[in-house]
């Protein structure tokens, strides 16, 4: 199934986005509008999305029309081809615009000023429109950095952002966070903005231009690194996995593998020393207090764990599950078999064109009345442009020039 052929669903049904984004961080703001019932028209270039090659695809699959990649970030939401640098394809993105409710693109500064598509132009046409624009460094309408002309990608916004310089092993070795959190949490906020910005839409009529950085969206996350560095002059590295403040807060060893607690509190400390039979670390002054556990973190972190190493993951889980903030350190083997997620639908299907369904993660915002849901595949590249540019009031005869151009183009390709 298709966006297109989804009932509508969802808290956000009645909004219409014009997605421009393109790779990780614009499509997967996109993606939580779209998850949630948003009509999320996706607007790519003729060759499509940079993803769409990317794959991985099954073995079996001999179409290769839609990679993993592309599935996960881009389903729920429909595919218009669009040649911007053409008048024709610039026309039709401007009649797509005039009963949208915001427009969203990640390209470079100054790349849709060039094309004389700009914010200024488009909100001529539509006065409400909400224009959401993602860039590595933000826009110079909100604050002009001395970088905004600079690329980025997610490694360079987890290290300019300060996520790297707190995350590794030991204080000499900062670290890539391993999920995109450079490119997603940026996305996260673009979906914020766009749907704050929607709002005060809504309620007033007037549209406004909503900028979001990737080294922004990465900083407002180390949020507590600002305040150590101005209160009490510190400046944070890597704390390898425990917390720099609490203790035990943290990953330890097991038999096979790792687990982590949280047990800084003094019952939740007492039922972990039983529990794992370091009773005896009651007892220690080192110990006594939650101050004295942190000052003593070191120490305490090395005795527990020569206990926890002694039993297995599924022995600390059935010691330790329930009683105190604890989990086992999953991989996704491990996460596809547990039964909290089944519950909660966090592994779900879709279509797989050309070859059997593949699993893509969830929703997971769940709402009572308006649940969101994963109702349709990622679209092929262009597979609703006839029918959205004609409810955009394209003629027909217009939209066959843009479907030969697209053809055109493809065959040069």
């Amino acid at each position: 199934m298709t966006a297109a052929d989804a009932k509508p669903f969802g808290a956000l049904s009645g909004l219409r986005i014009i997605d421009l984004t393109q790779m990780l961080a614009g499509p997967y703001g996109t993606m939580m509008l779209a998850d949630h019932g948003a009509e999320v028209i996706k607007v790519e270039p003729l060759t499509g999305d940079m993803t769409r090659g990317a794959g991985p695809y099954r073995q079996d699959d001999a179409r290769r029309a839609l990679g993993g990649y592309f599935q996960s970030i881009d389903r729920n939401k429909q595919s218009v081809c669009l040649d911007l640098k053409s008048e024709a394809g610039r026309a039709a993105l401007k009649a797509l615009v005039r009963d949208a409710d915001a427009l969203t693109e990640n390209f470079r500064a100054g790349v849709m000023e060039r094309l004389g598509i700009g914010y200024e132009v488009l909100r001529v046409i539509n006065p409400r429109l909400v224009y959401g624009a993602l860039r590595g460094f933000g826009d110079k309408r909100t604050g002009a950095s001395p970088y905004a002309d600079w690329p980025a990608f997610d490694v360079v916004a987890q290290a300019m952002g300060g996520v790297m310089a707190i995350t590794g092993p030991d204080p000499a070795t900062p670290t890539k966070v391993g999920p995109g959190v450079g490119d997603i949490v940026p996305g996260m906020m673009l979906a914020f903005g766009v749907l704050a910005a929607i709002h005060h839409a809504r309620r007033t009529g007037e549209g406004q231009f909503v900028d979001v950085s990737m080294v922004d969206a990465v900083l407002a996350i180390c949020e507590r690194t600002v305040w150590q560095h101005s209160i009490l002059d510190q400046t944070p590295g890597p704390e390898g996995n425990h917390h720099p403040f609490l203790c035990p807060f943290g990953m330890f060893p097991a038999a096979d593998g790792f687990i982590t607690v949280a047990a800084q509190q003094d019952n939740f400390f007492q039922i972990l020393c039983e529990a794992i039979g370091a009773a005896p670390l009651l007892a220690d002054p080192r110990f006594a207090s939650h101050r004295l556990r942190s000052e003593n973190r070191r120490a305490l972190i090395e005795a527990l764990s020569v206990n926890t190493r002694r039993l297995s993951k599924a022995e600390l889980t059935a010691t330790l599950g329930g009683r105190i903030p604890f989990g086992p350190v999953m991989n996704i083997a491990e996460i596809e078999r547990d039964p909290h997620f089944a519950a909660r639908q966090m592994i779900v299907e879709v279509e797989q064109p050309g070859a059997a369904p593949i699993r893509i993660a969830g929703v997971p915002v769940k709402m009572t009345r308006t649940p969101g849901g994963v109702h349709a595949r990622a679209p092929l590249l262009g597979e609703h442009t006839r029918a959205q540019l004609r409810r955009a009031g394209l003629t027909e005869a217009e939209i066959q020039t843009l479907i030969d151009g697209r053809a055109a183009a493809s065959m040069q390709d």
